[in-house]
């Protein structure tokens, strides 16, 4: 069988909505075990990447760490800059969020070693997979993860580019992956380690989905098939559909895994701009449920931790 691995980047409550100078809540932690559950029935494994409000979190803690020692789960590490430790300033000329890759090299290791350390600390396990905030990545970056012990990273997202995304510095901008590669590939970095990239499953397509549940969205979708559009395994709230072709195309492909992406405030009702209220979050689980149910016949579901027992030896390799 295939693998499904499920991942979760978990972070605070409608960080969508957060401003500068904002307090930021975790109040999403108290609705995450029904997620989990719902992993459970079906033998998936989540992996709950973990930025650094989340951690601090008790109840977080309690959760995280009761389902990774099961072996049901994994905690990997996701790392928000601007409010990550030790804060450093940075020339404010943008309005976007700042990347970590914004900072001065010695500034990124001091965030990457604290959030690290603090989840060893707080759970007793060191962290070995990881997802950049906001999907940006450079050869850095992947030193740094190599030297603090991280094995897999999740971070690339084919056919889709960022850089429309803007950082805080003047030019900042995001990670273009429009060429990116869809499968699994080792990089190795200047410190004689390597980071195996584990690729966000993302096809390109121009197959008409038709939306019924009203003219505008029977309008958008028919202009998305004519011009095409990124599919990935990430609900939205009114694309089982198109989940499950691309489970289907994973599965008739040449690629090992297909991957599920979610927030873990968007399980919450009104943590997300998608999931505003119960009604909301029911219709998705419901998609969830029926999700997961067709995906367990022909997928059996790993970790990414799994993934580097043999960091994946029929990858590719890049230098960096």
């Amino acid at each position: 069988m295939k693998k499904l691995i499920i991942t979760i980047d978990t972070e605070g409550d409608d960080l969508w909505s957060w401003k500068q100078g904002d307090a930021i809540t975790t109040n999403n932690t108290l609705f995450l075990d029904r997620f989990q559950r719902l992993c459970n029935k079906y033998n998936f494994f989540p992996v709950w990447l973990t930025n650094y409000e989340m951690i601090q979190d008790d109840r977080y803690v309690e959760f995280v760490k009761k389902y990774a020692l099961e072996g049901k789960a994994e905690i990997g590490m996701h790392l928000h800059a601007w409010n990550n430790p030790p804060m450093y300033q940075l020339e404010v000329a943008q309005e976007g969020a700042p990347y970590l890759i914004e900072y001065p090299d010695d500034v990124m290791e001091a965030k990457i070693k604290f959030l690290t350390d603090l989840i060893f600390e707080r759970t007793g396990i060191k962290p070995v997979s990881h997802r950049a905030g906001r999907w940006a990545t450079n050869e850095k970056y992947f030193e740094l993860l190599s030297k603090y012990g991280y094995v897999v990273d999740c971070s690339v997202t084919p056919h889709v580019d960022w850089k429309t995304s803007l950082g805080q510095t003047e030019g900042s901008c995001g990670s273009d992956y429009s060429s990116a590669k869809d499968k699994p590939y080792s990089i190795d970095t200047s410190n004689g380690s390597s980071v195996l990239e584990v690729p966000v499953t993302i096809l390109r397509s121009h197959k008409l989905f038709l939306k019924t549940s009203s003219a505008k969205n029977l309008a958008r979708s028919i202009w998305h098939a004519m011009k095409g559009t990124e599919l990935w395994i990430r609900p939205n709230g009114d694309n089982l559909e198109e989940m499950k072709y691309v489970l289907d195309q994973t599965y008739v492909s040449d690629r090992d895994y297909a991957m599920f992406m979610i927030h873990s405030s968007e399980l919450m009702p009104g943590g997300s701009p998608t999931f505003k209220d119960e009604r909301s979050i029911e219709k998705l689980y419901k998609d969830l449920e029926a999700l997961f149910a067709y995906a367990s016949v022909k997928y059996e579901g790993i970790r990414l931790r799994d993934l580097s027992n043999g960091k994946e030896s029929s990858a590719n390799k890049r230098t960096l």
